[in-house]
């Protein structure tokens, strides 16, 4: 498994989510350290300022009872308090840009790591996963992210700069008002805490009924001609108001209680106003503090509420930033397909010789698809995987492409172990018609060269004359460039005729062809067979079908049952056996009279 480059430990909770989050951001440290810098000396100068008030209160206030005020004196405090200020909006707005610009780096980097991790994941991931639950990840959790990471950050790095600024000042300016006016914050500090605690589950569970629900619109949308086919749309709703109702329900139960956070920080800051306006007063009477010392410490509760109050709206973004990452890392960590950099092997020009090997293998530890599975193919040779549902044959041909790695066992091509061989080399020995076409958003044209950039129209066209589909797409009115959308405008058995013209397109020397006519109708059947023929001439090639009269040729014809082979020989070896084979074979065309 390849080690991630910011930390290890998948984080469970919103410290250890916040803490992974951190991690991530290691690369952009001087950035932020730049930013934090910038913030802190923003926020000392904005703490500094009220000191010049105090002065100048504390001067205009002698200058009444002397007679004369000292206009020069207050002046200068006031020239150098909007200096003080001036720079402080300056530090402020380039932390601002940083922090922001780096948040949104961020952002963008985590993107392009989910989609390099997608990459990297094993199909078993894909087959307990729903899809529509790993989509929210690379788009509403990562926005999320991206989105809460600069705002939340950055109000943070600010309110708590100012926060300690204010609290020092404070205690400089008079410790014994510092102290009475600290007691209120410290309490709802308390109170945020327990809140904390509680909401964080909240945000969790929003986060993952969103994808529930992203899900769930998913299937149905691919799958909406079976649901209406079967009158399902009730169930359908039906599912969809439950997943509805349980995210109304977590977003209303996160955002009531987190927004019950800036009332208790108001309120209290309201009551620090209270607290220095009588202990404040009884002081200056009693001659312990100046008028200006009144002033000073109602704007540092101002100051100190302010922050209380952003922390505690950033603590809601905090907490659906921890459910987000939470989600991200889970899919960051997940178990990888092993590493293949270091492995050179040179496989040189490919015959096509194949060799199965013992191979044992199951999708679910402990429950067996294939057992002990053996054969040979040598070069050239058409063989045909045949068998009742269940018996193996796709599973055989995951595990000859690497989809899969084989429980025991080992399968050569050419005497060469494919666990020796890169995936990507592995991959690029074969040519793919799978049972269920597909195609990408893109020309015809883009859909047909598909990776073999080099084929030019020419070769294009050649592929789709054997085909069969040559002559449908000249009578589009783009012809070749006509555009391909999530339907395309084609039919089922069209669509499948592209992908065997993109299989031939493709020069490799090994052939692949799963169930690749059982959308065809007869007729284009037989292009498609001389097609077939045309591919596999002088090639390795594997044909897995269950309408048989598609592989009548084939030098070789394997039967499974149950993961194993239980017959093997040509289409009329196997009808003189009158065995398993025989009993299929006779089964379809009776059905078919």
């Amino acid at each position: 498994m390849n080690t991630p480059w910011f930390r290890k430990e998948k984080p469970k909770n919103f410290g250890k989510s916040i803490s992974a989050l951190f991690s991530y951001l290691g690369r952009y440290k001087w950035a932020i350290f730049a930013g934090v810098i910038l913030s802190i000396a923003g926020s000392v100068l904005g703490t500094i300022g009220p000191q010049f008030i105090r002065g100048i209160s504390d001067e205009i206030y002698d200058g009444i009872e002397d007679g004369a005020i000292d206009a020069q004196a207050v002046a200068a405090m006031a020239l150098s308090a909007a200096i003080l200020y001036l720079f402080s909006i300056l530090f402020g707005s380039l932390q601002h840009y940083i922090i922001t610009s780096t948040s949104e780096k961020v952002a963008n980097g985590l993107r392009r790591d989910l989609i390099h991790k997608i990459s990297l994941l094993p199909l078993n991931f894909y087959d307990n996963s729903n899809t529509g639950d790993v989509m929210s990840r690379l788009t509403n959790d990562a926005d999320t992210v991206g989105n809460h990471c600069g705002s939340s950050f950055s109000m943070l790095a600010v309110a708590v700069t100012t926060l300690v600024g204010s609290l020092v000042m404070m205690f400089y300016t008079n410790a014994f008002l510092a102290a009475i006016c600290v007691i209120p914050p410290m309490l709802g500090f308390l109170c945020m805490r327990t809140v904390i605690s509680r909401t964080h589950k909240y945000f969790l569970r929003q986060s993952k009924d969103l994808g529930a629900m992203n899900g769930l619109v998913e299937e149905v949308y691919y799958g909406h001609k079976i649901v209406s086919a079967y009158s399902n749309e009730d169930e359908c709703r039906g599912r969809f108001e439950g997943i509805n109702d349980d995210l109304y329900k977590s977003v209303y139960k996160s955002r009531f209680i987190s927004s019950a956070i800036p009332q208790i920080m108001g309120f209290i800051g309201n009551l620090g106003y209270v607290i220095v306006c009588v202990v404040g007063s009884m002081m200056i009477i009693s001659g312990q503090i100046t008028y200006g010392v009144i002033i000073a410490f109602i704007l540092y509760v101002r100051m100190f509420s302010f922050p209380l109050l952003s922390i505690s709206e950033t603590i809601s973004s905090l907490q659906s930033l921890a459910a987000s990452s939470e989600r991200i890392f889970d899919l960051l960590y997940a178990p990888e397909m092993d590493d293949e950099s270091s492995k050179s092997v040179d496989i040189g020009e490919v015959r096509g010789d194949v060799e199965f090997r013992n191979v044992s293998f199951g999708y679910i530890e402990g429950v067996e698809v294939l057992h002990d599975f053996s054969m040979k193919v040598k070069h050239g040779q058409k063989i045909a995987i045949v068998g009742p549902t269940g018996a193996g044959k796709t599973t055989v041909i995951n595990l000859l492409m690497r989809f899969y790695e084989t429980d025991s066992g080992d399968i050569l091509i050419d005497g060469i172990s494919t666990k020796d061989m890169r995936r990507d080399q592995v991959h690029s020995l074969f040519s793919m018609v799978l049972q269920d076409a597909w195609l990408f958003s893109g020309t015809i044209e883009e859909n047909i060269i598909f990776n073999r950039e080099g084929n030019g129209r020419e070769q294009v066209e050649e592929a789709c004359r054997s085909a069969g589909i040559h002559d449908f797409i000249r009578s589009l009115p783009s012809g070749y460039d006509t555009y391909l959308g999530d339907s395309g405008g084609i039919s089922a058995g069209q669509k499948q005729q592209l992908t065997i013209a993109r299989a031939l397109l493709s020069d490799a020397p090994l052939v692949i062809f799963d169930e690749a006519t059982s959308s065809i109708d007869t007729r284009t059947e037989k292009v498609i067979q001389n097609a077939i023929g045309k591919l596999t001439e002088g090639k390795t090639s594997f044909i897995i079908a269950h309408r048989l009269s598609t592989i009548l040729d084939c030098d070789r014809i394997i039967v499974m049952k149950s993961g194993k082979i239980i017959e093997t020989g040509t289409h009329e070896e196997l009808l003189e056996k009158k065995g398993f084979y025989a009993n299929l074979y006779g089964s379809q065309f009776e059905n078919c009279s």
